[in-house]
C-alpha cells in the first residue's frame, strides 16, 4: 500500500511516517483495532515542495507519488492567530484542501482529511455525535468546517476524521508547553472549564493506517462521510495539566502545583468550546478502531519526551 501524505512537519505528518516505520519493520501498533497490515510506502510532503494554498504542481506530486491512498494532514493550526490572520487559515484550511481532495478524486483514489473538534461551539453537555449540528465559534474552527464541506464537496467518498486535543512527542502542543512551563515557573494555573479528549498524534496515525488499509483493499465499499477519532476518556485542561506533571514527575522532571482557573481568567483572542468531548463509537463500529485511554498513551509520550535519570 503505498501513501501520499499532504503535510510533513506536523505532528500527524510526523507520526504518520513514523508508525509506518514501524510497520515496515514489524512493531506492533498501540490502537485497538489496528493490525500490522500490509507493507506500508509512505510519501509525505509539505512545502515548500507541496504549497497547498496555491496549489502549484499538487496534480504532478500526487501522480508521481502513485498512491493507493491519500491523507490531508496540513493545516493551519495556529487558533489565535487565524483571529487576525483569517486569509491565511481559509486559504489552507479551505481551499488548500478542497484543491487536494479534487486531486484525488480525480484519480479516483480514497482520501482521508484530518479535521477538528472546534468545528462545534461547546454548548453540548454530552459528548458531541458525527450527526450533531456543527456551530465554530473562532476563525480556526469556521476554516476547518469550510474545510470538511469542500472536501466532501469535492470527493463524496472522502472520509474526515474530527480528532481532538492533539499531543505528541515532537512540535507544538500542550504536553510539551506544560513541561517546559514547570522547568520555567513556581505554578501553572491552567483552565479547568474547558473538557476534552487528549488524543495522542501517534494514536492517530495508526488508526489512519489501519483505515487506509481498509480504503486501499475495499475501494469500492461506501465507507466515506465524517467520524470521530480521540482517545478515550475525558478530563479537562488542568487535569491533563496535573496528570502531565504526574507522569513527568515519576521520571524525576520538575514537578510544579497546578491550579484551576477559569477561561475568563486567561483571556485569548480565539474563543474555544466549552465541551469538545467527540462520541467515537461510529468508527467503533465502523472500523473496529477506538484509542487506548488517553492516559496511558500520555504515559508513552511523556516517557519519550523526559530522559531517566
Amino acid at each position: 500500500m503505498r501513501i501520499f501524505v499532504a503535510g510533513s512537519t506536523g505532528q500527524v505528518a510526523t507520526a504518520l511516517v513514523e508508525r509506518a516505520s514501524a510497520r515496515k519493520s514489524g512493531a506492533v501498533t498501540r490502537t485497538s483495532g489496528a493490525g500490522a497490515g500490509s507493507r506500508i510506502d509512505l510519501v509525505a510532503i509539505g512545502r515548500p515542495s507541496l504549497d497547498l494554498s496555491t496549489g502549484s504542481g499538487l496534480g504532478e506530486l500526487i501522480e508521481a507519488a502513485r498512491p493507493d491512498v491519500v491523507v490531508d494532514a496540513a493545516a493551519y493550526t495556529a487558533v489565535d492567530r487565524a483571529e487576525s490572520e483569517p486569509d491565511a487559515a481559509f486559504a489552507l484550511n479551505r481551499d488548500g484542501a478542497g484543491r487536494l481532495a479534487a486531486e484525488a478524486a480525480r484519480l479516483r483514489v480514497p482520501f482521508v482529511h484530518l479535521s477538528t473538534d472546534y468545528v462545534y461551539d461547546g454548548s453540548k453537555s454530552t459528548p458531541y455525535l458525527e450527526t450533531d449540528p456543527t456551530g465554530p465559534i473562532g476563525v480556526y474552527g469556521r476554516s476547518k468546517l469550510e474545510g470538511e464541506l469542500a472536501v466532501l464537496a469535492a470527493h463524496p467518498g472522502a472520509l474526515v476524521l474530527r480528532t481532538a486535543w492533539v499531543y505528541s512527542p515532537f512540535g507544538q502542543n500542550f504536553v510539551r508547553t506544560m513541561l517546559r512551563l514547570a522547568s520555567e515557573r513556581e505554578v501553572l494555573r491552567v483552565v479547568d472549564d474547558q473538557i476534552g479528549n487528549p488524543t495522542s498524534a501517534l494514536d492517530i496515525a495508526d488508526a489512519i493506517l489501519t483505515i487506509a488499509a481498509r480504503l486501499a483493499d475495499q475501494p469500492s465499499v461506501p465507507l466515506g462521510g465524517v467520524y470521530h477519532l480521540a482517545g478515550t476518556g475525558e478530563t479537562t485542561w488542568c487535569g491533563f495539566a496535573r496528570t502531565i506533571m504526574a507522569e513527568a514527575g515519576a521520571l524525576g522532571h520538575r514537578v510544579v502545583p497546578v491550579e484551576p482557573i477559569a477561561t475568563a481568567d486567561f483571556p485569548t483572542p480565539a474563543h474555544r468550546p466549552a465541551n469538545s468531548r467527540l462520541d467515537t463509537a461510529k468508527l467503533a463500529a465502523t472500523f473496529g478502531i477506538r484509542l487506548p485511554a488517553w492516559e496511558d498513551s500520555l504515559t508513552a509520550v511523556i516517557a519519550r519526551l523526559v530522559p531517566r535519570p
